[in-house]
């Protein structure tokens, strides 16, 4: 007889690519496997989600899906109604718009759920911008943080560079963060700006597509030219001498 927690459905976290390139050159079997037995899926869009899903099983009717949509429109009230399906035996799967799900993305707050409700909650592997970005950084993986956005306001941006290099010469720790990408080239102005001259900065640009662009270099080094980044996911990273 099986016990309770067999009889869940899982909640699979399904990574997606960093950018318009062929799922596959970039995922796992693995994740094909699952999206072909998979009907049920929390999706931040549902418009790419579909696309996604029918380029990795072209052959899969549109109708059998159903989407759930976890974006910041999206109310608590409404999560148990998407973690419902693995409570009826069905298998859930979470996709983030680019990379892996709960890192950087609203779905940790549904992966939170299903663990509080013993549901088994299974990561497969895929590319992360922040693990790629420290990968090819050389900065510290031994420590280091990611501080998602940093602040619109100039003030209190310059504020929060100032405090992250500090802290990062303080704990010799990476300290990453990313801006979304239209605002992207105004923001390596003001760390090249706000930064000490020998402050490493890492800009990791593009991951795993054909555009990549990787690079560290002190602040003295970048202020003598810069790439173009606008509208371009990028990582940054910085780290105190």
């Amino acid at each position: 007889m099986k016990d309770t927690q067999q009889e869940k459905g899982n909640l699979y976290l399904i990574p997606t690519t960093l950018g318009d390139v062929e799922p596959l050159e970039v995922l796992p079997l693995s994740v094909k496997q699952v999206v072909e037995n998979t009907t049920h899926f929390i999706v931040e869009n549902e418009k790419t989600a579909r696309r996604f899903i029918k380029r990795i099983h072209p052959k899969i009717s549109q109708d059998s899906l159903k989407l759930f949509v976890l974006n910041k429109y999206t109310g608590p009230e409404e999560y148990p109604e998407f973690i419902a399906p693995c409570l009826e035996g069905a298998d859930v799967g979470i996709l983030s718009e680019a990379g892996c799900p709960g890192i950087a993305d609203p779905g940790a707050d549904i992966v939170a759920i299903a663990h509080e409700r013993q549901i088994r909650v299974i990561p497969l592997v895929g590319p992360s911008s922040i693990v790629l970005a420290m990968m090819a950084s050389g900065m510290n993986g031994q420590s280091f943080a990611f501080n998602g956005y940093l602040p619109i306001d100039k003030g209190e941006r310059k504020n929060e560079i100032r405090q992250l290099e500090r802290r990062s010469k303080e704990l010799n720790q990476s300290q990453a963060f990313i801006e979304t990408p239209y605002r992207n080239d105004k923001l390596l102005a003001d760390l090249i700006q706000y930064l000490k001259k020998d402050t490493r900065l890492c800009v990791a640009a593009d991951i795993t597509l054909p555009s990549e662009y990787i690079a560290t270099k002190t602040i003295a080094q970048w202020s003598k030219g810069q790439p173009e980044l606008h509208k371009r996911p990028a990582i940054f990273i910085l780290h105190a001498r």
